[in-house]
């Protein structure tokens, strides 16, 4: 058997993040995979050190608009195929969607939606949520097991964040959000870092403003899930929050296969 160690991070710009000594950290913690968000940009504009990190495979999927959304992949394990997108293409135009496959798991590197903008952006984000659990329960009902990581934009219960009284009608902590997450749950997904941690404070996002961080007043809205077949592999699920550099901090799993 061997155990893997997977990373999850929403960089909020790999470029700002880069000049904050990503590199540096990213050999340090020396993952197997590292699953990037929020990349904001294509790879012919990243610096080549980031492009080819080594001993490492790398895959980008941009968004079409510049400056926007993106997400990524290192690996030492290489994949037999990475799709990315669900085939729906106001979907897959986003750069949100990485799906790799490792053989003895399908891994979802996944940047969700955020539905604060405006009533259409969060009627988009539900409809991405249903086409991401249509593709993922396929996938599963062929026998595939899968790991699903990335910035879900949504804290799941008043548990997942500092003032859920205060946010209770705010995008990221709605009624009709958190049954999405309820419901993918009873799917058959298991929320990993739950498997191991029942303590409140537990964040991944903190707001810019108001030194949100420093006092902890934030939302866990990054995840790491695997189908419930799978749940006997995982081995830890926890959160690096100590890792600065972003307005989330990264997250970790490691899996045994």
């Amino acid at each position: 058997m061997t155990v893997l160690k997977i990373i999850s991070w929403n960089v909020n710009g790999l470029r700002a993040v880069h000049r904050k000594g990503f590199l540096e950290w990213f050999m340090n913690e020396n993952p197997d995979i590292l699953c990037l968000q929020e990349i904001k940009a294509k790879p012919e504009q990243l610096p080549r050190k980031l492009r080819h990190v080594e001993g490492y495979m790398s895959f980008f999927t941009p968004a079409k608009r510049k400056g926007y959304s993106g997400v990524a992949m290192y690996t030492r394990i290489p994949p037999s195929s990475v799709r990315e997108g669900f085939g729906i293409k106001r979907f897959d135009t986003e750069g949100r969607i990485q799906i790799a496959d490792f053989d003895d798991f399908l891994l979802y590197n996944i940047y969700f939606p955020n539905g604060k903008m405006s009533d259409e952006r969060l009627k988009y984000k539900l409809e991405f949520y249903d086409a991401f659990l249509e593709d993922v329960n396929r996938e599963r009902d062929s026998g595939r097991n899968v790991v699903i990581c990335g910035d879900f934009n949504t804290a799941h219960r008043e548990i997942d964040l500092a003032r859920p009284k205060e946010n209770s009608n705010v995008s990221g902590f709605l009624p009709i959000e958190r049954a999405w997450i309820d419901k993918f749950i009873e799917n058959g997904y298991v929320d990993t870092f739950r498997m191991f941690n029942s303590e409140p404070g537990q964040y991944t996002w903190w707001s810019y403003r108001t030194r949100a961080r420093e006092r902890n007043v934030g939302w866990r809205l990054d995840y790491f899930f695997v189908n419930q077949e799978f749940a006997g592999n995982v081995k830890r699920s926890w959160i690096l929050s100590d890792v600065m550099g972003s307005d989330h901090c990264p997250i970790g799993l490691e899996i045994e296969i």
